[in-house]
């Protein structure tokens, strides 16, 4: 493949998502009339924010290269927190202690990854299910209400906008302005494109390490507390399996699972592309059984394209390399 090709076809799968997008609205609303409505637009923004407020933390896992499979654990045992002890409390001060308790949760995975030298794939799987664990143990395995001061917020609306957007576009804001403009988010882009040398260059990496992680504890807590903001109540379910439509939104908008490329405008747009098929699956009274099967396509979909395009990547810079050489 030539390197005037292999930029096409970079270029195609750069934004393979983009036109994904534009083919499922085609679809959805050839099928139903409601689904392009603006209130439909809204509805599938406001879904997908607590998606996106926790796809956010995981971009900067992703970034350095790791991964981490407790944030709907995460979730679970944050806002059960809440749910049984802080009834009748700010709704604030409800996502402070489920922001805190998130944290909490993202450090012990830091300090196993950082400290103890466990990979991340089997720290995080690890305190998946101990978090898991402790939530049912505190929740009793019954459904618990959340206090309806949090419910009303999630009905709240400022501007005509609901509260879940606003909270979804601090998050944003906050970390595109850590990624883009500070020193921390490009030693994170450093660390993930190459830690050697990021160590080599003064960067401590085990402390960018323990951030990220953190920081995706923060986010999984936050992004917890907006999605029970939107029901009525914690089951055992509540952040079941949400590590998988975290991940592949994060991927599908272009960042790397092999760290150093990416940013978070691309993992909003791919947790509004998952929640734009289920929403059209909803709206089609498609069956809902095939719910996981789709998703699991556009995961697959989503690590299809992210190796494609690190390959052609590695190719272009190997031949550059050379090309310099001679």
């Amino acid at each position: 493949m030539t390197g005037h090709a292999a930029r096409l076809r970079m270029l195609a799968l750069q934004y393979a998502p983009l036109l994904m997008f534009l083919v499922l609205i085609a679809v959805f609303g050839s099928l139903s009339e409601r689904f392009l409505t603006p209130v439909n637009f809204v509805n599938i923004v406001t879904q997908a924010a607590h998606i996106a407020i926790i796809a956010i933390g995981m971009t900067f896992v992703l970034l350095v290269a790791g991964i981490d499979l407790s944030v709907g654990a995460n979730m679970y045992a944050s806002c059960i927190v809440v749910a049984l002890y802080l009834k009748g409390w700010n709704p604030i001060f409800g996502f402070m202690t489920a922001g805190f308790l998130g944290l909490v949760f993202g450090a012990v995975n830091a300090f196993v990854i950082t400290r103890l030298r466990v990979p991340a794939f089997i720290a995080t799987l690890a305190t998946l299910y101990i978090g898991r664990a402790i939530a049912l143990y505190f929740s009793g395995v019954k459904m618990i209400p959340f206090g309806k001061e949090i419910l009303l917020l999630g009905r709240s609306t400022l501007l005509g906008i609901p509260a879940a957007i606003w909270i979804f576009l601090v998050v944003f804001m906050l970390a595109w302005v850590t990624l883009r403009l500070t020193t921390f988010g490009r030693q994170v882009y450093a660390v993930g494109a190459d830690p050697e040398a990021a160590a080599k260059a003064g960067i401590d990496v085990p402390k960018i390490l323990f951030a990220v992680y953190c920081i995706c504890g923060v986010a999984a807590g936050i992004g917890g507390m907006v999605s029970a903001s939107q029901v009525a109540a914690a089951s055992s379910t509540f952040g079941f399996q949400k590590e998988f439509p975290v991940i592949a939104a994060a991927v599908l908008g272009g960042t790397s699972l092999f760290g150093g490329r990416g940013g978070v405008v691309g993992t909003v747009f791919g947790a509004v592309l998952i929640q734009t098929v289920e929403n059209g699956l909803v709206m089609t009274n498609a069956d809902p059984y095939v719910y996981p099967l789709i998703v699991s396509v556009i995961i697959f979909i989503a690590v299809l394209v992210d190796s494609i395009r690190t390959g052609i990547l590695e190719r272009l810079e190997m031949r550059k390399i050379r090309v310099e050489e001679t």
